[in-house]
C-alpha cells in the first residue's frame, strides 16, 4: 500500500511544486525542487475574479444537485421498503437498469430534450443533469433502511403518525450516518465532474471549476506552472472536504452493513 501510494504521489508531487516555479524554471527541471520559490502563479490566480465566479457556480450547483438526491433517494427507499408491492419491484428493477447504463450513451438524447426546455447552458439544467445520481443514493440508502428496527415505525403508526411524520421525524434521523456518507461520494462526484458541464455549459459566465482549469489551457501555448496553480487551487476544497469527512464514509457503510 505504502509503495502504491508513492506511485500515486508522484503526479500530485508533480502538479504541486511546479506551482512555485516560473516556466524556466519548469522546462529546466521539471521534478526538482524549484531553485527561487515564487508565489506569483498563485497570486494572478487568486486575483482573477473568474475563479470566484467558477467556485460560486460549482458551490450552488454541487449543494443543490447534492441536497435533491438525498431528498429524491431516501424519499424512494423509504416508499420501496414501507410497500414492498409487484409494481414497486418492477420500478425497483427499472432502476437497476438506469444505474447500470453508461451516462455516456446518453447525452445526446438528454442535450435534446433540455434544449426543450431551454435548459441549455444553464445552471439549474446542469442540476438537473445531477438528479441522476439519485439512483446511487437510493440504492445505498434502501440498504441501510433494511437494518432499522420495523418496531419502531409499527409505534409510530399506533401512535398515529402518517407515512409523511415517520419519514421526516423519525427515519431521516436513523438513517443520518449513511446520508452524511453517500452525501460526501456524491459532493466529490459533482464538483469534480467535467463531462456534464463541458457539454451543457458554453457560457463563460456559467463555467465550473473544472472548466475554468481546463480553460487555462490554450491552444497553442500555455503557462504550465499557473495552469497547475489553478488546478491545486480547485483540489483544494475537494481535499479539505474529504479530510474531514472521511471518518463518515467508513462509520456509514459499517452501520449499513451490520444487523442490529
Amino acid at each position: 500500500m505504502i509503495a502504491l501510494a508513492a506511485f500515486i504521489a508522484i503526479p500530485l508531487y508533480y502538479i504541486v511544486v511546479n506551482t512555485f516555479k516560473t516556466q524556466g524554471d519548469m522546462v529546466t527541471s521539471p521534478l526538482g525542487l524549484p531553485r527561487d520559490v515564487t508565489l506569483d502563479n498563485y497570486s494572478q490566480v487568486l486575483s482573477d475574479p473568474r475563479m470566484y465566479r467558477s467556485f460560486a457556480n460549482t458551490l450552488y450547483v454541487t449543494v443543490l444537485a447534492v441536497g435533491l438526491q438525498l431528498i429524491v433517494g431516501a424519499m424512494a427507499a423509504f416508499a420501496m421498503i414501507m410497500r414492498t408491492t409487484r409494481a414497486n419491484r418492477i420500478i425497483g428493477n427499472l432502476l437497476l437498469i438506469g444505474f447500470i447504463v453508461p451516462g455516456q450513451s446518453t447525452l445526446i438524447p438528454l442535450y435534446r430534450t433540455l434544449v426543450g426546455f431551454k435548459l441549455v447552458d444553464s445552471l439549474n439544467g446542469l442540476v438537473l443533469m445531477y438528479l441522476g445520481g439519485s439512483i446511487f443514493c437510493y440504492f445505498l440508502i434502501q440498504g441501510y433502511m433494511k437494518t432499522l428496527p420495523y418496531e419502531i415505525i409499527e409505534a409510530a403508526r399506533l401512535d398515529g403518525a402518517g407515512a409523511f411524520q415517520i419519514f421526516w421525524r423519525i427515519v431521516l434521523p436513523l438513517i443520518k450516518p449513511i446520508l452524511v456518507t453517500v452525501g460526501v461520494f456524491q459532493t466529490m462526484w459533482v464538483w469534480n465532474d467535467f463531462l456534464l458541464p463541458t457539454v451543457f455549459i458554453s457560457t463563460p459566465e456559467r463555467r465550473t471549476v473544472v472548466l475554468q482549469v481546463y480553460n487555462a489551457v490554450s491552444e497553442f501555448t500555455t503557462d504550465w506552472p499557473r495552469f497547475m496553480t489553478v488546478s491545486v487551487v480547485a483540489l483544494v476544497p475537494m481535499v479539505i472536504f474529504f479530510i474531514f469527512t472521511q471518518r463518515h464514509i467508513v462509520s456509514g457503510l459499517l452501520a449499513g452493513g451490520l444487523k442490529g
